[in-house]
């Protein structure tokens, strides 16, 4: 309310120095005669050209942009703070916060305090900053928490780690030493460790004996064998199914339609090439 009140006075301020520069503009012209004027000068004493004035519009123009942000709903403001903070990663306080963003914690209770109860955003006190699920730095410290994971461990809690966490899970999969998988049910993508220490060769006729062992066809028969042998299937196949008969998605192959052989009754479109009808001929 403040905000919109300053706006209408300064709107007003800026009618009235508009008519005031133009009654002495017009004072102006007619006291002094035209060959009196002197040219303004090109440039600034310094020799740098002076810097453009800024337009009443453009400000009020910037004053409505603060405004919309700071009348827009809490839940916008505050990802507009955590996207701040996920961009710099610096910690900041709230007036700087202000300054970047044009959100004004200080007067906002219902912000600021959903801003210090964020799991995503620390509070020391006096500044906010970004708070990511797995507190990492660099390409070390991520492979030393990924082999403490050896079931896998979920690259989006690791995305947000650090600006280049991405490029350094492509380079530690380049270098061998993790494997990047996609889960099944999911498709996201998880993080395996891959110890060099362990290296195991196997024989050919055990691979030739792997490879003869034939699986059940149903992969409901598969996940079902896994854990009598003490394994936790990856997939869940009976939940994904279940959840697709309750969004109306069929879960069996679409059968294939039986092409059609061409026959005496069947209209000749491409009588140019004849090796398409040598069947109907013989």
């Amino acid at each position: 309310m403040a905000l919109q009140e300053s706006l209408d006075k300064f709107k007003k301020q800026q009618e009235r120095c508009q008519s005031t520069l133009t009654s002495i503009a017009a004072k102006a012209g007619s006291s002094k005669p035209i060959s009196s004027q002197r040219p303004a000068p090109s440039s600034a004493p310094n020799g740098r050209p002076p810097a453009p004035a800024v337009k009443f519009s453009n400000d009020t123009e910037r004053l409505q942009h603060i405004n919309s942000i700071r009348k827009a709903p809490a839940g916008a403001q505050i990802k507009r703070v955590i996207d701040l903070l996920l961009e710099t990663r610096q910690a900041l306080t709230p007036e700087q916060i202000n300054e970047a963003c044009y959100v004004d914690t200080n007067a906002n209770k219902a912000v600021f305090d959903s801003l210090r109860n964020n799991l995503k955003v620390h509070y020391d006190g006096k500044r906010f900053s970004y708070k990511s699920k797995h507190d990492l730095k660099d390409k070390n410290q991520l492979l030393y928490l990924i082999r403490k994971f050896p079931e896998g461990i979920a690259v989006i809690d690791l995305k947000d780690a650090y600006p280049t966490v991405m490029e350094d899970l492509q380079a530690l999969k380049a270098a061998g030493q993790i494997w990047l998988l996609s889960n099944f049910d999911s498709q996201e993508d998880i993080a395996y460790p891959n110890d060099p220490r362990v290296p195991i060769k196997v024989d050919e006729d055990i691979k030739q004996l792997f490879r003869k062992i034939e699986l059940p066809r149903d992969m409901i028969d598969i996940e079902k064998d896994l854990q009598k042998n003490g394994m936790k299937p990856a997939t869940n196949t009976a939940k994904r199914r279940a959840a697709a008969q309750v969004q109306g998605i069929s879960t069996k192959p679409k059968q294939k339609k039986k092409k059609q052989d061409i026959s005496s009754r069947t209209k000749l479109t491409n009588s140019h090439l004849p090796e398409l009808f040598q069947n109907l001929r013989n």
